[in-house]
């Protein structure tokens, strides 16, 4: 509560009192999750990351403009995109709240605490060694701050509510990306596994990751396959030649992670009682809005809004080496690597048409 400023007994008395509206409103969401949950936990890498980075010593970095252009006021907040991310279309979708908040370098309110913060690390992935090369927070490291949260919201509303909210919140997992993207197709260090080795690999990181969400109280799970990575703008760069084209082989490894990735998330269903975990085919929608851009009213989809948008994301993304586009809702990328808000907004549409919030 922001009650500072308030000096006299009846304004403090207030804010208590509105206080505990708060929580007695989150304990009855809690308690009847047919229409939404009473909160949203976000964990992954920068397509879900709302300022996380802000907080670490990293490259990997969008707290400065262009990026946040249409978001209000203009605040670049750490998001990376030009307004908001999926993590918070999800918090509005379900009548929680319209941003979900980074839980490092923010200050949370009790109310921002109870109701869901993202733990998202731009440049994470399931793989250990991709946090690690670019200096940011691994998966074990958010598992790490989420365990932190929950003794939080236990002090702020009681053991009981809190177990409530931690079992019946949404909790979203965005991953893997950065893996094929930045390890294993950029840099050497995974070579010694073939792609379906690796991508193996992969699965059975994330599938550690969602038994260890289980084991800490989730129950609600909502995880994303891969998209067409050969299909990005950073790898039609890297690989696509210099006619930039779409890269075959990478979009291959997509389809093969996400079948695999699929079966260990229906092994998991059978396995683990009571847990609820929904794979969402990032691929198709993607690909499609790549393929057909004016069905979505896009003209142009194979570089970043941002620039060039060949080349730029993170620190290349700026003010001082090259404006963004004038429209960037005509483009379906905002930099090299992240959609643009509406492209984010037309595919998390697709998504909820399709496997709905997992929410009851």
């Amino acid at each position: 509560m922001e009650c500072e400023h308030l000096l006299n007994a009846s304004t403090i008395a207030l804010c208590i009192f509105i206080f505990i509206q708060q929580v007695q409103h989150i304990s009855a969401t809690a308690a009847n999750t047919k229409t939404k949950a009473p909160a949203v936990l976000i964990f992954g890498d920068s397509n879900v990351d709302a300022g996380n980075n802000n907080a670490i010593f990293t490259l990997v970095k969008s707290d400065h403009p262009p990026y946040g252009q249409n978001f209000p006021h203009h605040l670049a907040t750490g998001r990376f995109s030009n307004g908001r991310n999926p993590g918070d279309m999800i918090a509005s979708l379900l009548g929680i709240k319209d941003y979900v908040p980074a839980y490092q370098g923010t200050n949370l309110t009790e109310y921002d605490l109870l109701t869901g913060v993202s733990f998202a690390s731009g440049g994470a992935g399931y793989d250990p060694l991709t946090s690690e090369l670019v200096q940011v927070l691994s998966m074990d490291d958010q598992i790490k701050m989420f365990k932190e949260y929950k003794q939080k919201i236990k002090a702020i509303a009681g053991e009981k509510i809190a177990e409530e909210i931690i079992s019946k919140s949404l909790y979203v997992v965005v991953s893997g990306a950065t893996d094929l993207a930045n390890t294993y197709f950029t840099t050497p260090f995974r070579r010694n596994y073939d792609l379906s080795s690796y991508n193996q690999l992969l699965v059975q990181f994330a599938s550690k990751f969602y038994q260890d969400l289980y084991n800490l109280g989730a129950r609600r799970i909502s995880v994303t396959g891969m998209p067409p990575i050969g299909s990005l703008p950073s790898q039609r760069t890297n690989a696509g030649g210099i006619e930039r084209n779409t890269v075959p082989l990478y979009n291959q490894a997509s389809v093969m992670y996400n079948a695999d990735l699929l079966k260990e998330t229906q092994r998991l269903n059978k396995t683990l009682p009571g847990v609820s975990i929904v794979f969402q085919d990032l691929y198709t929608p993607i690909l499609d809005m790549a393929q057909r851009p004016s069905a979505y009213g896009f003209e142009v989809t194979d570089r970043g809004c941002c620039g060039t948008g060949i080349f730029e994301i993170t620190l290349t993304c700026n003010h001082y080496t090259s404006e963004p586009c004038k429209d960037p809702s005509k483009f379906l990328f905002w930099d090299t690597f992240h959609l643009t808000e509406k492209g984010y907004t037309i595919l998390i549409s697709e998504l909820v048409a399709r496997y709905g919030l997992n929410v009851g």
